[in-house]
């Protein structure tokens, strides 16, 4: 594989990251605006989304999922 090959490849991969990042940013911010909106019209309290979201995290991850003997 040439160089320019090479590097180009690398720019089109930062370009992707950048991309990635501005996606996780608006899907954060959308998440952020949905809580705060069921928070607001009294649908769910701050406390019910908390403890939801230490429940997900457990089952996602993989070593409280499967605890050491």
């Amino acid at each position: 594989m040439n160089r320019i090959h090479s590097h180009m490849q690398e720019v089109n991969m930062i370009a992707k990251l950048a991309d990635l990042k501005e996606e996780h940013y608006r899907n954060s911010l959308l998440i952020s605006a949905l809580m705060e909106l069921l928070i607001e019209k009294e649908v769910l309290k701050r406390q019910e989304i908390e403890s939801k979201m230490v429940e997900l995290d457990s089952l996602m991850t993989p070593d409280s999922a499967y605890p050491m003997a």
